[in-house]
């Protein structure tokens, strides 16, 4: 495995041993070949430090790191998950009642052979597109759009997949204005009452009721290096100790990555991802996330629609009385 493919221009604080090693490498891959030089051994002596650098690095990644790596920019997001797993996919827009929102990406699509609404949080890639999308970080009119697009699927009978990977529903004084958190709850209400298999995937952040309205599912997987929680280290460090500089301390507390969530019954199945995380091996975490929602969906082939509902309230009354 070539382990300095596709280094990220995001460094992360912890990372830059390892980012320092790839750039070395790098550089002496260009110079091999010129003038009669061969530096294949110098090559592969620093492959096999790097490769040591990320396995010590990645095995003990505390909940403030992951966090820095669900958050990572290079990181796959909703967009680079349907253009590749997604054939046919129709995209939907507006809520029918106020306006579109980019940040609630959503439509009709064939996965595996299988028709399917696909609703996913869009954070963008870039800065132009970020905006668009209000960095993923959706208003009143996109929960209820996937609202909408949720009872059509149940009105075609057609399951859902959602791709989750927000900090948290916009915050502004407009989105209150327009009923942020009745919107959110009617998401959430929409997500537990149709008959049809819903499967949620957090992809990389999963932010506040902003994500639960979109991870209300029959099954809710994870991947390995995201997160989690009912409000961001940062928000909580705000509110307990009025000191966002106590985020990491706050990241502790929250239990918020899948391996916590897993232990507490939140969530069904973490998706490993390739050592040094999903920023790094990009195509490899997308196929094994397609992987894991064939899985998941072929689990709800021959169940009755009743109950696959009935499944999906009992799935989250059991979290409520814990």
């Amino acid at each position: 495995m070539n382990v300095s493919e596709n280094i990220p221009n995001n460094l992360l604080d912890f990372e830059k041993p390892i980012i320092e090693l790839e750039n070395k490498i790098e550089g002496l891959r260009r110079l091999n070949g010129l003038e009669g030089i061969n530096i294949a051994d110098e090559v592969s002596h620093l492959e096999g430090k790097l490769n040591k650098q990320i396995r010590q690095i990645y095995s003990k990644l505390s909940p403030w790191q992951k966090t820095q790596i669900a958050r990572h920019p290079n990181r796959p997001h909703c967009m680079d998950y349907i253009s590749t797993l997604f054939k046919e996919f129709t995209p939907l827009a507006g809520d029918r009642l106020f306006a579109e929102d980019k940040a609630v990406v959503g439509g009709l699509a064939r996965f595996d052979d299988t028709s399917v609404m696909v609703i996913g949080l869009e954070k963008g890639s870039d800065t132009e597109t970020r905006i668009s999308h209000n960095f993923g970080m959706a208003k009143p009119e996109g929960y209820r759009k996937a609202k909408r697009l949720m009872e059509m699927a149940n009105h075609f009978k057609l399951p859902v997949i959602t791709l989750v990977d927000t900090a948290g529903a916009y915050p502004g004084i407009d989105a209150e204005e327009r009923g942020q958190g009745e919107a959110i709850a009617a998401c959430i209400e929409t997500a537990l009452s149709i008959d049809v298999p819903l499967i949620a995937c957090i992809i990389g952040e999963g932010g506040s009721g902003g994500a639960i309205a979109l991870a209300t599912g029959n099954k809710i997987i994870m991947l390995e290096h995201s997160i989690y929680s009912v409000i961001s280290p940062e928000g909580c460090a705000s509110i307990l100790w009025r000191d966002r500089e106590m985020a990491k301390t706050a990241s502790e507390a929250l239990k918020l990555t899948a391996q916590d969530l897993k232990e507490m019954n939140i969530i069904d199945e973490i998706i490993p991802e390739p050592l040094g995380g999903a920023h790094r091996h990009r195509e490899i975490v997308i196929k094994s996330v397609e992987e894991a929602l064939k899985k998941a969906l072929n689990e709800f082939k021959n169940i009755p629609e009743n109950r696959i509902k009935a499944m999906r309230r009992d799935k989250f009354l059991k979290m409520t009385r814990s």
